[in-house]
């Protein structure tokens, strides 16, 4: 803008906007999201992401943090391996935000943890279950159980609430979550008296399960634990009852997406999966949290934008907490956090910046997610 020709007191005027404006935006205190709104996982990205916006907008309308407002600065992963690394270096470098939330995977999680690490810049991963992604930093969080719990939990729930005794495992070999929750799970199983006749493997992106689960059939389980993404999730619910494999297939928190029942359809229907939180929690916070929710997004949240929610509500106060921006202060902040009312549930981080929390089993039950018990640790 040229503003030399005008008037004195115009110009003044002019340039004490300008400077207000550009004020207001330094001031802005962004937060970084990563996730994968496009790909495969698309729907996870986008779930996590609607209950990220949610608490910076009700944080926003409350007042913001330090005086400030907040700002969500979001990167699309695209669901791709290796790009989770390019756009959170972007995020820090460029977008210089002063925490990273996301993402709600372990593998693309893995990715990122040892650049916030190194750039010492808080990472808040509000599902990266693997056992080993807090060992990459002590600038890395997550919000979630981790998979030697959730293994262990369908194992429980196997053993003790459907008396299941001869299982088969089915897992990707591609991801390293789903080879921990095979490890966990078999080991409690058959810690427990169970035994686990067959491992079968697929790699992320397989369309045909018929080979590994006419082994399974002739192996005669009376189960079928599936560690795995929704998408390959529902194929394989699919095949397996197309082959005529009647018995239960159990699966995991990657299960719960809308795309399992419409890709499943009746498939899916007496499967079972652990998870993070159930809407049809009658608490009062979480009846609240959903009404807000489903104002916001016309839908109603399920664990993956709860955890967006409660990742991001964390972040706010662990900035509010630590009386600054600075990534040092803002670690020990999150480091000291203890029992944070988040919707999920309590947290109180331990030493590896794990919290402490139960789990739910959820089925499917005519065409949506039913509760059927909460499982403490």
């Amino acid at each position: 803008m040229l503003i030399r020709h005008l008037s004195p007191i115009v110009q003044l005027a002019i340039s004490a906007g300008l400077l207000a404006a550009n004020l207001t935006a330094q001031e802005t205190i962004k937060l970084g999201e990563f996730a994968s709104l496009t790909g495969k996982e698309a729907s996870y990205g986008q779930s996590v992401h609607q209950g990220a916006v949610l608490a910076v907008e009700e944080a926003n309308v409350a007042g913001g943090v330090l005086g400030r407002k907040l700002e969500l600065i979001t990167e699309d992963n695209q669901s791709k391996p290796g790009e989770s690394a390019t756009v959170v270096k972007k995020l820090i470098s460029r977008e210089k935000v002063v925490i990273v939330l996301g993402d709600l995977t372990s593998g693309r999680t893995l990715e990122a943890a040892p650049i916030c690490q190194n750039a010492r810049i808080p990472l808040l991963s509000p599902g990266a279950t693997n056992v080993s992604v807090t060992t990459k930093g002590d600038y890395v969080f997550r919000l979630c159980f981790i998979d030697d719990f959730q293994g262990t939990v369908m194992a429980q729930f196997a053993l003790e609430s459907l008396k299941l005794r001869r299982v088969a495992v089915l897992s990707s070999v591609s991801s390293a979550q789903s080879v921990g929750l095979a490890k966990y799970f078999r080991e409690k199983f058959t810690g427990g008296g169970g035994t686990v006749v067959l491992e079968q493997k697929y790699g992320e992106g397989d369309k045909d399960f018929r080979a590994q689960l006419t082994a399974i059939k002739a192996a005669g389980v009376e189960g079928v634990f599936v560690p795995g993404y929704y998408a390959e999730a529902a194929l394989i619910c699919k095949q397996a009852r197309e082959l005529g494999v009647t018995v239960p297939l159990l699966g995991i928190d990657s299960w719960e997406s809308p795309e399992l029942i419409q890709i499943g359809g009746a498939a899916v229907e007496g499967s079972y999966f652990s998870t993070h939180y159930s809407a049809e929690n009658r608490s009062p916070a979480v009846v609240a949290f959903n009404q807000r929710f489903r104002q916001r997004w016309g839908v109603d949240s399920n664990a993956i934008s709860a955890l967006g929610y409660d990742t991001a509500m964390l972040a706010v106060d662990a900035i509010r907490r630590a009386g600054t921006t600075e990534g040092p202060r803002l670690r020990d902040a999150l480091a000291a956090t203890k029992d944070y009312p988040a919707i999920t549930g309590r947290i109180t981080f331990d030493a590896l910046r794990n919290p402490t929390k139960s789990a739910v089993v959820l089925t499917v039950k005519n065409g949506r997610y039913s509760f059927v018990q909460d499982v403490h640790p």
